[in-house]
């Protein structure tokens, strides 16, 4: 059984400069992650995005998905990683609310 990790992160920006933001972002942690993952796949369709990976032996995946007002990060840790939830919730906010910082 799944354990979902639901983040919601407001956003002042059009809907494709806050993907545009999310890519960006994402491609300068793929680096990081690689380190931890033996899989990491993404797809994106339209303004959602579709990720795997495989991290100590553990499948977690997850969907973006980009609204005009907020982003919805919805992440399914399998039970074993559940301990780790909050953690990867703190992770999140943190890391998205960078990512979706207001232009200056």
């Amino acid at each position: 059984m799944k354990k979902p990790v639901v983040v919601t992160l407001p956003h002042q920006h059009t809907r494709g400069e806050a993907v545009r933001r999310i890519r960006e972002g994402l491609d300068k942690a793929k680096p990081q992650l690689a380190a931890y993952t033996s899989t990491l796949e993404d797809q994106w369709v339209g303004d959602d995005l579709h990720f795997r990976m495989v991290m100590m032996k553990q499948e977690v995946s997850g969907r973006i998905h980009v609204e005009d007002q907020q982003v919805r990060v919805e992440v399914d840790l399998p039970w074993i990683l559940a301990t780790i939830a909050e953690k990867v919730r703190g992770q999140i906010e943190k890391r998205g609310s960078q990512i979706l910082l207001p232009k200056k």
